[in-house]
């Protein structure tokens, strides 16, 4: 998650403010030799390939954000968030990838950077890699998994994330259904909203907001990057020297890089960026096999799926997008991913207007974007100004998934209406806009554009 912030910062070291700035932004990096004595790694490949990681580390936190964002737990030294991000050889498409924390890994020998004990090659999660073999024995174990060489490593932790945003003033997230975390405090409302960075740590962190636990995190996590991309090129920071060493000096003490991402690097991607648009990203997660992977000593992990993950890898090496060219070269609005497959979500289509036959045209888009309906709209009792969606709370994701193809349309629960979801459709419907099925378990992995990410 708080590799969100570090790619915030390439983009904003991104073309055109010159050469001298972004060397001084090079000198304000901390160093680490993430590459030291490496042998037999993967063959590199074309394009770049930054693997970045986000730490719990929360030690120049104030006490007041401490609390009032729930930061008061003790640090586990390791990686809270991971993506390989891959930068195309043409410069014009940013690939990436999240690694779940909790992934099944096969942690190479090494020596312990804590107790100077040697090891043989164990099993553990992935994000125990850090802890006992710091960015040398994440990488190392990264590209054992995935074939995958690394080219740079970059590192931050909370307090870069929260600057960041802060800095670009905030950035807007949305979401259908109240999201509410105990655990770290999330509290926001259905609708639009402009978080500042301690919500936005908050958002990006919960993980009992809903059943997917850290899968549904990193979808957040995600739709947040691209987000805060969409943000940052289209807020004119790229093009303002002042607010451009604003933004840097914010973030800069809390990220480390390996030795060799220096200004000549910092301008490759920066040239990578010039053009960048949401369009140019996609974003995805490795393929899950079995979600309850048990593992004696280690408890339950996430197995990768062999097959699907060497594909995806494969993709990553060979310099290939992993989405179809499809919706951002074309002209039809790209459909947008939900929770539950629409082909299981029975909807019945009232008229809640005086427009004759739009209960029938709505009912028709419906089942052309996979929605179960009736066929037989009905009249609704009274006309309304909004297009509403009635539901039991049971089926409250369903719920969700047929609002994501109904702009603008209102949520209302109905406790024991049952499985049926009862669509009214008000004076301001426009249109039904597609969906697609988003779920690790689906036979072809899930892709996410930049510009798929709307509201």
């Amino acid at each position: 998650m708080r590799a969100v912030t570090t790619l915030s910062v390439v983009v904003l070291a991104s073309a055109g403010i010159g050469h001298a700035v972004v060397s001084s932004l090079d000198a304000g990096i901390a160093r680490i030799d993430a590459f030291k004595d490496m042998k037999n790694r993967p063959r590199g490949g074309h394009g770049m390939n930054v693997l970045l990681v986000g730490t719990d580390a929360r030690d120049k936190i104030s006490e007041r954000d401490r609390r009032a964002f729930r930061l008061g737990g003790q640090p586990c030294h390791c990686t809270d968030t991971m993506m390989i991000v891959h930068i195309a050889d043409d410069l014009e498409r940013a690939t990436v990838v999240s690694l779940p924390r909790d992934s099944y890994a096969e942690m190479p020998a090494h020596t312990d950077q804590n107790s100077g004990r040697r090891h043989g090659p164990h099993p553990v999660r992935l994000n125990a890699a850090y802890a006992e073999g710091g960015p040398q024995l994440t990488i190392r174990t990264v590209e054992n998994m995935t074939h995958v060489k690394i080219d740079h490593y970059l590192e931050v932790d909370f307090t870069s994330f929260m600057r960041t945003v802060d800095v670009l003033g905030g950035v807007e997230v949305c979401t259908p259904t109240p999201l509410k975390d105990r655990y770290t405090g999330l509290d926001l409302a259905a609708g639009r909203h402009t978080l500042r960075g301690g919500q936005a740590l908050q958002y990006v962190r919960a993980r009992y907001v809903d059943g997917d636990s850290d899968l549904g995190r990193m979808k957040r996590q995600q739709r947040f990057l691209a987000a805060l991309l969409d943000r940052t090129t289209s807020s004119g920071v790229l093009l303002n020297p002042m607010r451009f060493r604003d933004v840097t000096r914010a973030v800069l003490g809390s990220v480390r890089a390996d030795a060799g991402f220096g200004t000549d690097e910092l301008l490759d991607l920066g040239r990578a960026m010039r053009n960048f648009s949401p369009s140019s990203s996609e974003f995805t997660t490795v393929p899950i096999g079995q979600l309850n992977y048990q593992v004696k000593g280690i408890g339950s992990t996430l197995k990768w799926d062999p097959a699907k993950a060497e594909k995806l890898f494969a993709a990553v090496r060979d310099d290939k997008p992993l989405a179809e060219d499809r919706a951002h070269r074309s002209r039809v609005p790209a459909p947008v991913p939900v929770e539950v497959a629409p082909e299981t979500i029975r909807v019945q289509v009232a008229n809640g207007t005086g427009t004759v036959g739009l209960g029938k045209r709505v009912d028709a888009a419906l089942a052309a974007t996979g929605f179960a309906t009736t066929r037989r709209p009905v009249t609704a009792p009274a006309h309304v100004p909004h297009t509403l969606v009635f539901y039991d709370p049971r089926w409250d994701r369903s719920a969700r998934s047929l609002a994501a193809a109904l702009p603008g349309s209102e949520l209302r629960a109905v406790p024991g209406q049952g499985p049926l979801l009862k669509v009214t459709a008000g004076t301001d419907f426009k249109d039904v806009r597609r969906v697609r099925f988003d779920d690790p378990g689906r036979p072809e992995q899930s892709v996410l554009r930049g510009n798929e990410v709307v509201c």
